[in-house]
């Protein structure tokens, strides 16, 4: 792989991946659960707060070890079958399920807008799918700079929606202090429901990690993409949230999905609606091409340790552009049975707890490391330690807790579909030993 991508462009794939229909719809789900505008707020503030400091914890790790992606980093520290199980997660569900739930949520917003039969919305998807494939298979420098395109223009619509809340006459009190939850409503409950909520709109950013070897300036601008994009996210998050409390009232808030759509027609008047639409479109077609073009390159990392079966053929690139081809096939086929099969919701949920629990280990491995090996050269040091990765750990120990209560079922499956990987791994090693 030709090392071609730039910092702006780092900062885009991580903008890109982050930022892509949460942003619309969260508010909904979070007032139902807090019941509050002041604790609204605080738990996207405290959101991205854990999500900074689980960037800065992993920045030292990708700064020290010249590898590509959390896979290797994973396979470093703790063993072999760690990194794998964590590929595997990526490849199989991960990765597609978020390219198809991404994908199947452009559909039905492009028919809407277009007025076209909802019954089309799968072939939309799928037509978005394969279009983005095209564009990634021509090279990743067309494909990463496209990207960096994207992300400028889905915030526009973004930052119109903040700047005309601003100069709103008709502002609705806003209350940040004291911080309460709704009538009926337990305090660390509705933080807990909340938060777990506001940390799926973050979830993306550890991807840019696959372009390791790919970044023009790796020790420097892998760690400053990371901390840069999720400063930039946390402070959009902050101030949309906010913006949508000033323009509807609480109740008319809560468990609304079309929440944006609606603040926006009172901001805007009737184009307020089409605007927030093409928003949402050009905000989600940005996410899945951020996830695409990082997703195609977990089965060419795990293919280069031969870790797969047809490794020979996974973990080559096409000899022109750079681009592994076949990783990309793998990731998409599975994005579009899931589209076709339709239940891409408990996927992702289900995922977001099995990326938790890796990501917690990443953080864990930064003080695994410092003990086991004091001389390794770090580039970056995360500062403040231990605190900084300590609140890491502890906001994704809560996560993955929080989740086996509250969705032990769901957890478990996630756990169980990981899992399925092991056969495959003791396969592929002791093919390795003959």
């Amino acid at each position: 792989m030709k090392r071609q991508i730039s910092f702006s462009q780092a900062l885009a794939t991580v903008v890109g991946s982050v930022i892509g229909a949460g942003v619309f719809f969260k508010i909904g789900t979070i007032t139902a659960q807090t019941g509050s505008s002041s604790m609204t707020l605080f738990v996207w503030i405290l959101a991205g707060i854990i999500s900074i400091a689980s960037g800065l914890t992993v920045s030292e790790i990708a700064a020290s070890l010249k590898m590509n992606g959390a896979i290797k980093y994973l396979e470093y520290t703790y063993g072999g079958v760690w990194g794998f199980l964590f590929g595997w997660a990526q490849m199989t569900v991960y990765f597609p399920a978020q390219i198809g739930a991404l994908s199947s949520i452009f559909g039905v917003q492009f028919v809407s807008l277009f007025g076209i039969p909802s019954k089309y919305s799968n072939l939309v998807a799928i037509i978005l799918v394969l279009f983005l494939l095209g564009i990634n298979l021509i090279g990743t420098k067309f494909s990463s700079k496209m990207q960096s395109v994207i992300t400028v223009l889905k915030v526009i619509p973004i930052a119109l929606i903040i700047i005309w809340g601003f100069f709103n006459s008709n502002k609705i009190g806003v209350q940040f202090f004291p911080i309460t939850v709704g009538a009926g409503k337990s305090f660390a409950g509705g933080m807990s429901q909340g938060l777990l909520s506001a940390l799926f709109a973050f979830e993306g950013w550890i991807i840019v990690t696959n372009l390791a070897n790919e970044v023009k300036n790796p020790e420097k601008d892998l760690s400053r993409a990371i901390i840069g994009g999720l400063s930039i996210i946390t402070v959009i998050y902050v101030l949309i949230n906010y913006t949508f409390l000033t323009v509807l009232p609480m109740d008319q808030l809560a468990n609304n999905q079309n929440a944006a759509f609606q603040a926006s027609m009172k901001l805007f008047g009737q184009f307020g609606g089409k605007l927030v639409t093409i928003g949402i479109l050009i905000s989600v077609y940005g996410a899945v091409n951020a996830f695409m073009l990082t997703g195609m390159r977990t089965p060419y990392i795990l293919a280069q340790d031969r870790l797969l079966p047809y490794s020979e053929k996974i973990g080559k690139t096409h000899v022109n552009t750079g681009v592994p081809v076949f990783g990309a096939l793998i990731v998409d086929v599975i994005a579009i049975i899931m589209i076709l099969l339709g239940n891409f919701n408990v996927l992702t949920d289900m995922l977001v707890f099995v990326m938790w629990t890796f990501n917690t280990l990443l953080s864990i491995a930064v003080l695994v490391l410092r003990k086991r090996e004091p001389e390794l050269r770090r580039p970056f040091v995360v500062p403040w330690y231990p605190i900084i990765p300590l609140i890491s750990i502890i906001g994704g120990l809560f996560i993955v807790i929080s989740t086996i209560i509250n969705q032990f079922v769901l957890s478990m499956i996630g756990l169980g579909l990981t899992l399925l990987g092991l056969p495959i791994y003791y396969y592929m090693i002791k093919k390795k030993e003959i």
